[in-house]
């Protein structure tokens, strides 16, 4: 271990937090770094909508209002980014993922979930990794409206797993007999992503 990050796990000691909420190669920090590929999205909520199609028994169709009137739930979670940092006790409101599951019916068949966002953008999981409760599509952060930056007016919020997974600027997902690699899993990252074992790129 280099000297920052044992110095770093030494300062959590010293704050009374317990170390082993750090996964391996991680550091913590008050910050909330911004990270994306590309450009931030100009999202219109006039026009925005969400949808589930893929192995369900019913698709659904939301617009920004719709999406905004189904019954939300907080989450506190520790977050971990592929680039190393982890934010400990983190707030999100928004949809449960399972609350929405509930509303379209998994097929028997369906297996993985892909998430679709603006301008593309997409990300992969196994359908029992999304379905874990504590797993939300959220529009606030810390009491707050989310920022652009971070994914306003959606993002996917899944803190078990690295956090490219926790979709910015989501706008639905399709359910799967199959998994199929995202935009960072086809560029290099890996297909799950457990912070906790360092699956942060192909191979690992």
């Amino acid at each position: 271990m280099t000297s920052f990050f044992k110095r770093n796990r030494d300062e959590l000691l010293a704050k009374g937090i317990d170390p082993a909420r750090l996964p391996p190669g991680q550091y913590s920090t008050d910050r909330f770094p911004v990270l994306h590929a590309g450009a931030v999205p100009k999202v219109e909520s006039a026009t925005w909508e969400f949808t589930v199609n893929g192995l369900v028994d019913k698709t659904l169709r939301l617009g920004f209002d719709g999406f905004r009137s189904l019954p939300t739930k907080t989450i506190t979670a520790d977050i971990h980014c592929v680039t190393k940092w982890t934010k400990f006790d983190t707030t999100w409101e928004g949809v449960s993922t399972t609350a929405l599951l509930e509303m379209v019916g998994p097929s028997p068949d369906a297996t993985h979930v892909v998430v679709r966002a603006e301008q593309g953008f997409t990300a992969n999981l196994p359908l029992e990794d999304f379905a874990r409760e504590g797993n939300l599509f959220a529009w606030r952060y810390g009491g707050e409206e989310l920022e652009v930056d971070h994914g306003w007016p959606l993002r996917l919020v899944v803190p078990h797993l690295y956090f490219w997974k926790s979709v910015k600027w989501a706008r639905g997902f399709d359910l799967l007999d199959h998994d199929e690699p995202g935009f960072w899993e086809r560029n290099g990252y890996h297909m799950y992503g457990d912070p906790f074992r360092e699956q942060r790129y192909w191979g690992d």
